[in-house]
């Protein structure tokens, strides 16, 4: 009886524990009785994928898409927050020219934003972290609008270029630096889903070195693969490279995502 009585117990007191599981951090597959149930009690923080299409040398067109997406699943857990759905077309500019590419103006794209990130504040969210996975003009118009969001609703955003922060990482990986779909985008897209790289069709000469400022333009860009150093970048394909490279872009991003998040309380804002 006693037995039965401890087992009872157990049962009873980890059962809560249990129930406190979320089903799933995806925003667009979760019901929204269980969404009630823990945001913002228990979850308020949110990370938003970014992106757009566009050509990647061997990789897929929405790898802008496919990376943050990937990224914020990794680390969700971690850092308890929810996944908003990918926004998957964005301000792609000089290789909006190219088979599959889409362009959205920035007319168009300041406000669509604005009212996802006020959409998220009005569901409960406090921390409303971007993870941005495509540059040039779009990374201006997300840090303006998300710092505008920030002041007049009292949410806290961060806008993250993964590619750009995680820099040294890059460097630490590969000893040399990459590039728009160059040797550390590629690497990141290959540890997602190698069936995304199509090394049969690589060649060297599909990348160029990104012009010095004040030197020349070219629209469109004559090469899908922007190296960012002259003689660095290349995509080497390497697997064990791609794994410890994805594994270690994730842990920095995330640690910067509790980080800002802890200072932000700390300072009670």
């Amino acid at each position: 009886m006693k037995k039965l009585f401890l087992l009872f117990l157990i049962s009873f007191t980890i059962a809560p524990l249990f129930s406190q599981q979320i089903s799933t951090r995806e925003m667009d597959r979760i019901n929204w009785m269980e969404f009630a149930d823990f945001v913002p009690e228990k979850i308020n923080t949110v990370l938003l994928p970014t992106g757009t299409l566009e050509p990647h040398g061997v990789v897929n067109n929405g790898a802008d898409n496919t990376a943050p997406f990937a990224m914020a699943k990794d680390i969700a857990d971690e850092l308890n927050a929810m996944i908003a759905p990918t926004l998957n077309y964005g301000i792609t500019g000089s290789m909006a020219a190219y088979p599959g590419a889409f362009q959205i103006t920035e007319e168009a794209y300041a406000p669509f934003i604005r009212d996802i990130l006020k959409g998220l504040a009005k569901n409960g969210f406090k921390n409303i972290i971007i993870l941005n996975g495509h540059g040039g003009g779009q990374t201006a118009v997300l840090q303006r609008v998300a710092g505008q969001i920030a002041n007049e609703l009292g949410v806290r955003t961060l806008v993250i270029n993964w590619w750009s922060y995680a820099s040294d990482v890059t460097l630490e990986v590969f000893k040399e630096d990459g590039g728009h779909a160059g040797l550390n985008e590629t690497a990141y897209i290959q540890a997602i889903d190698s069936a995304l790289v199509h090394k049969e069709k690589y060649n060297p000469d599909m990348a160029t070195a990104y012009p010095k400022t004040g030197t020349y333009a070219a629209v469109p860009f004559p090469s899908s693969i922007g190296l960012y150093q002259e003689g660095q970048g290349y995509p080497n394909f390497d697997e064990a490279q791609a794994k410890e490279y994805f594994e270690k872009v994730n842990a920095k991003v995330a640690a910067l995502i509790k980080e800002t998040i802890r200072k932000w309380d700390m300072a009670g804002l």
